[in-house]
């Protein structure tokens, strides 16, 4: 499958290409590094906007102003690094499971409900591996709790809380990752087909479709992203109280709280992910 060799990036060059599957992880992963480092502000906000307890009308802009006010600037990007050390493997394995089982189970070219099978099940093995740094990441951009680095927090949080408190939240995860990666892949397929050819620049189509589903995707799964965010952050709690105390203290509308941010994020996200994936599969000479 691999035939340029005179024309592919580093990847070529440390041997990456002779595995297809290795050069979809690392491609995964490149893109993960880029989304994430430009992102980060927005997930950010979304954590505290859904930490915030008694205040219903807390927006986007009001929160951005109060962390620039107490951390400055830089505070946006508080918890970067456990984001990296979360999105980067997390994505990387996303996108080998993926294009793993499009090749030896569709051939390449998945149906509208093969890929929803596929982009959940990928999503969610990745989420599986990936938990116990996703707590810390929770925990860092909260700003309530002072880790000094992931491997220091990680052993922390074993030491405290014992393995429940690494695995808080996995299945509010599951439930919020798996659907969305399994709408958005099966979005994205289908939009992708749809404008093929309707404009001049391939890649604006992708971009375009990539915002499409991933609006879609992120409205569907936000209340398990609210749930998830609580748990993580209260891990004495469990799924069924936290639902209960979000519907009391705030109605419905709850369940959707940090909406704005985190569509923002997921959405700008998958589609810069995607754009970088595939367009490293073609440097690479895979399609």
């Amino acid at each position: 499958m691999i035939l340029k060799q005179k024309n592919c990036s580093g990847l070529v060059a440390a041997g990456f290409s002779n595995n297809p599957v290795v050069s979809a992880f690392m491609a995964g992963s490149f893109s993960g590094t880029c989304s994430t480092i430009l992102l980060q502000p927005l997930d950010l906000l979304k954590t505290r906007v859904q930490q915030v307890e008694g205040r219903k009308h807390e927006g986007l802009l009001s929160m951005t102003k109060e962390v620039i006010g107490k951390e400055r600037l830089f505070g946006l990007w508080r918890g970067v690094f456990p984001s990296l050390v979360r999105t980067v493997p997390g994505v990387g394995i996303y996108f080998s499971t993926m294009h793993k089982l499009k090749v030896t189970m569709c051939h390449g070219s998945p149906s509208p409900c093969s890929s929803l099978l596929i982009g959940g099940f990928s999503r969610a093995i990745a989420g599986c591996i990936m938990i116990p740094v996703t707590v810390v990441k929770i925990r860092c951009e909260s700003g309530v709790y002072e880790y000094k680095s992931v491997s220091g927090a990680l052993r922390s949080i074993l030491r405290v809380e014992g393995v429940r408190g690494l695995m808080s939240g996995l299945l509010p995860t599951l439930l919020r990752d798996a659907p969305f990666s399994g709408i958005y892949l099966m979005c994205y397929e289908k939009l992708k087909v749809v404008v093929a050819g309707r404009t001049r620049r391939a890649d604006l189509e992708k971009v375009w479709c990539g915002l499409g589903a991933g609006v879609l995707a992120s409205l569907i799964t936000q209340p398990a992203d609210v749930v998830k965010t609580q748990l993580q952050l209260k891990p004495t709690c469990y799924a069924t109280k936290v639902m209960g105390e979000i519907y009391i203290r705030e109605g419905p509308l709850g369940f959707f709280k940090g909406g704005v941010p985190r569509m923002l994020r997921r959405t700008l996200m998958a589609a810069l992910a995607w754009g970088v994936y595939e367009q490293a599969m073609r440097n690479i000479g895979i399609k």
